[in-house]
């Protein structure tokens, strides 16, 4: 077996797409994006046998430090069989003459394999299934792991909610696995003539992500982060953006033809309550315009929603709800093999900002809740690895 350290676009490509177990952040245009986002370099290592054939790839992203040293990041891990001892075992003594030679102080890792079976509520299933050796392995080969976080204290959630499309017959049946809670605003939204379309820009969709981020507490990203990704995936086409729009003027129309036919009376008041409600939405908006957008991202199986913005109007007509069903139903009739909700928290009751109430929402939608084994450091450079944090930390606070 023999180390290599730059592998061409092709031949990246070509193995990531046929690694079973393969996820969007390991792919060759989100080093990329990477590149452009955080001022990371992309490194396209691998090993690869006797015969001339690849075993394993990885994306490695470098960060520069002061004194010379760096750090690297492979998102969600190596792309390879991790079941594979030998492969696992020959590629790390391989990173770690690597890491040597790049003057590295850790590489960090983040497998998207699972941990153990959990229930909807994060707990240990009995009897479940488990890949506590496959975890052992990694300590075995003196990965560092970083603990069972809960919340989002690494650089990725350790917990998701993942639908996966084999255990079903037809789309019919995965609907059947949404919540009431969720299905009834879906309903509901088809009452609003909304227009589902696939939008090539994500200007708007910036200006919505500011709303969801005011209101929950956390700062979105900044318009070129946004414009970077989806420029970058879109080159592989590994990424969709779904927009809804909705015309005020139309919706009020509908709906006063429709009270005009309308017997009941309980039917009658919740008209006008729509009636009313759009009124004074389109002294805001005259015209159509988009009020929900959803970014998505694309492996060869696997289908992710990574990123919403919407208003107020999205969230009263469940427009929301009916953006996460058009992506599933697409990726569905796509012969995706499962979609990703991409992150929750571990702990369904945890207080912090609004991270419950994200985690509620997508259980409403249904799938299997996912626990990952974590991260895992691979330390060249122990003293520095103690002292690193501190400094970064002192750092930002001179930056800021």
């Amino acid at each position: 077996m023999r180390f290599i350290k730059n592998i061409s676009e092709k031949e990246y490509k070509k193995f990531w797409e046929s690694c079973p177990i393969n996820h969007f952040m390991q792919s060759y245009e989100w080093g990329q994006a990477c590149k452009k986002n955080r001022d990371q370099i992309p490194c396209y290592v691998g090993l690869m046998n006797d015969d001339g054939e690849l075993l394993a790839v990885s994306l490695l992203l470098k960060k520069k430090t002061p004194l010379n040293m760096c750090y690297f990041y492979a998102p969600r891990g190596y792309t390879m069989d991790f079941n594979n001892k030998d492969v696992l075992t020959e590629f790390t003594k391989e990173l770690k003459k690597y890491l040597k030679e790049e003057n590295a102080i850790y590489l960090k890792i983040d497998p998207p394999i699972k941990y153990q079976d959990v229930d909807t509520n994060g707990e240990k299933v009995k009897d479940g299934e488990n890949n506590y050796k496959l975890f052992n392995n990694l300590i075995d080969l003196n990965y560092k792991h970083k603990g069972f976080n809960k919340l989002y204290e690494g650089n990725q959630p350790r917990y998701t909610f993942r639908t996966y499309y084999d255990k079903y017959n037809s789309f019919e049946e995965v609907e059947k696995t949404f919540s009431k809670s969720f299905s009834k605003p879906l309903k509901r939204s088809y009452n609003y003539d909304l227009e589902i379309y696939e939008s090539k820009e994500v200007k708007t969709f910036h200006q919505l992500i500011k709303i969801i981020s005011s209101r929950d507490g956390f700062h979105e990203y900044s318009y070129d982060y946004y414009k970077n990704v989806f420029e970058c995936l879109s080159k592989g086409g590994l990424v969709k953006v779904f927009n809804a729009k909705i015309n005020p003027k139309k919706v009020i129309d509908n709906l006063k033809a429709e009270l005009d036919k309308e017997k009941k009376e309980e039917r009658q008041a919740k008209i006008r309550k729509d009636i009313e409600y759009f009124e004074n939405v389109g002294k805001e908006h005259e015209k159509e315009y988009t009020c929900a957008s959803l970014i998505c991202t694309y492996s060869k199986d696997g289908a992710w929603s990574l990123y919403i913005g919407n208003d107020d109007v999205a969230i009263y007509t469940g427009t929301v709800n009916r953006l996460y069903y058009e992506f599933m139903k697409d990726a569905y009739d796509r012969k995706y093999k499962y979609v990703d909700l991409f992150g929750v928290v571990g702990d369904p009751n945890t207080k912090y900002k609004n991270l419950a109430g994200i985690f509620e929402y997508k259980r409403k939608i249904g799938g299997e809740l996912i626990e990952f084994i974590g991260e895992f450091d691979l330390v060249n450079k122990p003293f520095w690895y103690f002292v690193l944090p501190f400094l970064l930390k002192i750092y930002r606070k001179m930056k800021k």
